[in-house]
């Protein structure tokens, strides 16, 4: 789904992606997006400036009813409009003006990670979990618990997740963490990224985010799980 309320924006996104074999849905305002949104949606590509309210508070709803990744494409690319963008669940971002191989490139890599996490369209043997201490992973069908709750995870703090409970007490760099789940060379400016999406898991899985117990900091190393 594209939600964009400019019309040409929407008609080149629509063009570029269609003669990638995509399946495109239109949506011009946050209202008619919600109203979209189906199972059926697998991706979604989002502007931040709209009427009615702002992507990052769309892209909040939307993380309520899906977990489908969220890529903003944004004419704002400074580092405190980005940690907005992950702090309301998106997944990835793509500045204006855009070139059409990033944008496909961005794409694909957003559905083959859903596609390979989520298990869509994909079958997958049964009985794969993944348990540590009071958590809880199910690898086929991407649930998370603690004890007996079951959490909200969007995928990419899934991904996240499972990378850290599938090597406990084992420490992982920022870089290491961004290289694995993002697939792209790790810079610097990208620590910021990884750390949002940490404090997010945190909250979920903690009974204290601010005194994690289980999602640990390794001090000048990285993350591990305890």
């Amino acid at each position: 789904m594209v939600i964009d309320d400019d019309n040409e924006i929407r008609d080149i996104l629509r063009i570029l992606l269609s003669s990638e074999n995509f399946k495109v849905t239109e949506a011009a305002t946050p209202s008619a997006a919600l109203s979209l949104m189906s199972p059926d949606i697998d991706l979604v590509i989002l502007d931040v400036t709209m009427p009615e309210m702002s992507g990052y508070d769309l892209c909040q709803q939307i993380r309520e009813v899906s977990n489908v990744p969220i890529l903003f494409l944004t004419a704002k690319s400074r580092n405190a409009d980005l940690m907005m963008g992950y702090a309301a669940g998106g997944d990835d971002y793509l500045a204006k003006p855009f070139a059409y191989p990033e944008l496909i490139a961005r794409v694909k890599g957003l559905l083959r990670r859903y596609i390979m996490y989520q298990g869509r369209h994909t079958p997958k043997p049964k009985g794969e979990y993944l348990t540590y201490g009071d958590l809880r992973i199910d690898c086929v069908h991407n649930h998370v618990w603690k004890k007996s709750i079951e959490l909200a995870l969007t995928d990419t703090e899934y991904r996240i997740l499972k990378l850290l409970m599938g090597y406990p007490n084992q420490f992982f760099t920022i870089q290491n963490i961004y290289e694995t789940i993002w697939e792209e060379a790790y810079l610097s400016s990208y620590s910021n990224t990884v750390m949002v999406f940490i404090r997010k898991i945190r909250k979920k899985i903690e009974d204290d985010p601010k005194n994690p117990a289980i999602l640990v900091t390794v001090w000048g190393k990285g993350y591990k799980i305890v």
